[in-house]
């Protein structure tokens, strides 16, 4: 099968390798539609660092079951599925608590962090375990299901951590991928104002296209003051969605009695300050989302099945495999939304 790898940083290469075998309950995935994550793009130029070579990148795939291997029941060839690419064992007393994506015995296909790192989804073909599969629903696209994994990130950090109500004032920090679809959601869900805060245009105006009501671009003006100014009692809640951590200290700054603060975008060991007191007397809290779960992946099937999120708005750009590095060049771009991969 043909497959992007990676050798090494800034050596991503073409070529065939062997199409895997699926063993005992796992499935072989022929892939249509891959989403391009920006952490794809940062572990390619080196910007993460703890990445495993050889390594075929991509960790959001939705494509169509080639072959299944034995004690496989829900699943079966020719079936349109959706991959979650955290896998997990069910039996760990995380998975037992619900927090599989902490699995004592985790791995990733196409991404990075656990010590067992799979080929992802920048191929032909990709191998997993038939606990990740989710059937795609047939009324979506393969380009739209690709996206249920950041969608999914998104319906986990800003309504179930950060339990957002409906009439909340939002505040998205940084409007790249994840960004997107955490406006995307928060549109969803009911928000009151939704502010998109980014220093590029280009996606601002996505972000007033996608739902936000008001944008700040704070290379233009002072951020705090233009969200103060939209909000004068100040957001329900704030999303950092960027990495930088000037957006963290942005977004701790935004607050009134009850804010919510979800650290979403930043990856980095990097300090802010928080005023002790303020966060006492007003009682703000705090989140972080990493990763994802079946129960996200779930409810963002049903987002994207029921309309209520079109990840189709947030594609601007789509490559077959064979055009791969042209994909990386657009990925380092500001001029882009989202980007697919289509072995």
């Amino acid at each position: 099968m043909l497959a992007a790898v990676l050798k090494d940083f800034n050596q991503l290469v073409l070529e065939e390798v062997p199409t895997p075998e699926p063993g005992p309950g796992q499935v072989l995935v022929r892939i249509k539609s891959c989403g391009f994550c920006a952490t794809d793009f940062k572990a390619i130029k080196g910007i993460r660092r703890n990445v495993r070579f050889p390594l075929i990148p991509g960790h959001e795939p939705a494509g169509v079951v080639a072959g299944v291997g034995a004690n496989v029941k829900h699943v079966k060839e020719g079936d349109e599925v959706i991959i979650q690419p955290s896998g997990y064992c069910g039996f760990c007393p995380n998975c037992r608590v619900g927090l599989t994506h902490y699995c004592e015995h985790s791995y990733t296909t196409g991404g990075d962090g656990p010590e067992d790192t799979r080929p992802g989804s920048f191929a032909e073909y990709t191998l997993t375990d038939a606990i990740t599969l989710f059937k795609k629903p047939a009324t979506i696209s393969f380009d739209a299901a690709c996206q249920t994994e950041p969608v999914s990130g998104a319906w986990k950090g800003v309504v179930h951590f950060s339990q957002m109500e409906v009439g909340d004032d939002v505040v998205i920090v940084g409007t790249g991928g994840i960004g997107m679809f955490c406006l995307m959601v928060a549109k969803a869900a009911g928000a009151g104002r939704l502010i998109a805060v980014d220093v590029s245009d280009y996606a601002l105006a996505t972000a007033r296209r996608l739902g936000a009501t008001h944008t700040v671009n704070p290379s233009k003006v002072d951020a705090k003051q233009a969200i103060y100014d939209i909000l004068p009692e100040g957001p329900d809640l704030v999303v950092e969605a960027a990495g930088p951590i000037a957006a963290v200290r942005l977004m701790v700054s935004l607050l009134r009695r009850g804010t919510r603060w979800n650290v979403f975008g930043i990856t980095t060991h990097e300090t802010f300050e928080l005023d002790g007191g303020l966060m006492h007397f007003l009682e703000a809290r705090m989140d972080a989302s990493f990763g994802t779960n079946p129960l996200a992946m779930q409810k963002a099937i049903r987002l994207i099945e029921r309309g209520l999120v079109d990840p189709e708005q947030a594609i601007s750009h789509r490559f077959p495999l064979t055009e791969i590095q042209k994909a990386v060049d657009v990925m380092a771009s500001a001029e882009r939304n989202k980007v697919i991969i289509n072995p």
